[in-house]
């Protein structure tokens, strides 16, 4: 088990800089990390590229996709490659924005407004998609194995960065619970929860951390907003390899 909780795949295509903490600066640079990742796939590099040599179907495709046996570059650069077709696309939010105003019902269209208003939300859940990309300290609490997560202070050593993590963007939110860097909650409520609180106690705390005192209502609406944000499946279909 990690100590931190998985961040989602959509939309990573659009990010900056990638992990919780952006220590990747690249989806190439993030696809090769897990693999010598101790408590992830634990192998090296070496050993990864020597295995996938061996497969005939990925001989055939990396040389014709890269013109090249298979290597840790070319290997980075497919899964990069696949990584950035996974977006989230026409959601009901997508579909009110671009005319149609029967796509949201009127609890999220209300939420809507909490989100830009009083809730605060776009004030780091900002652009097309709700994400600064930037990082900040929530006072999340620690429920991980890890006892005090540093996040993105363990990259760049700066004081203003202690416990900072990046913001996550929220298209498809209802698919990628449990909810912050180490999966402290479990539902969009419990997060609307410790939001409108104003975070938790943190001597970095965010300065754009205030308690919102929403409320039931208001909490409701918010959350139907942000099921609002879901994308449509995405369709996928596993390619056949010759073995």
């Amino acid at each position: 088990m990690g100590g931190r909780q998985a961040p989602t795949v959509y939309n990573t295509a659009f990010n900056h800089l990638q992990f919780w903490d952006g220590r990747a600066r690249s989806l190439e640079e993030q696809a090769i990390g897990p693999i010598h990742n101790p408590i992830e796939m634990g192998e090296t590099h070496e050993n990864v590229v020597r295995k996938l040599g061996k497969v005939k179907g990925y001989q055939q495709q990396f040389r014709a996709v890269f013109g090249s046996d298979v290597n840790l570059q070319d290997l980075a650069n497919a899964i990069a490659a696949y990584e950035r077709t996974v977006i989230s696309t026409n959601s009901a939010f997508d579909k009110y924005v671009l005319g149609d105003q029967k796509a949201m019902d009127e609890a999220a269209v209300r939420g809507m407004a909490l989100f830009k208003g009083k809730a605060r939300c776009i004030l780091c859940h900002s652009g097309s998609n709700f994400t600064d990309n930037q990082f900040h300290n929530l006072g999340v609490p620690q429920v991980g194995p890890a006892k005090e997560d540093q996040g993105r202070y363990n990259v760049t050593r700066a004081e203003k960065d202690k416990g900072a993590f990046k913001t996550p963007t929220l298209r498809s939110i209802t698919e990628t619970a449990p909810y912050m860097h180490d999966g402290a909650f479990k539902t969009l409520e419990e997060v609307v929860d410790f939001l409108s609180e104003g975070g938790g106690s943190s001597q970095n705390l965010s300065a754009l951390m205030k308690p919102l005192n929403l409320t039931p209502e208001e909490k409701t609406d918010l959350v139907a907003f942000l099921k609002a944000l879901a994308g449509e499946p995405i369709k996928f279909q596993m390619p056949k390899l010759p073995k």
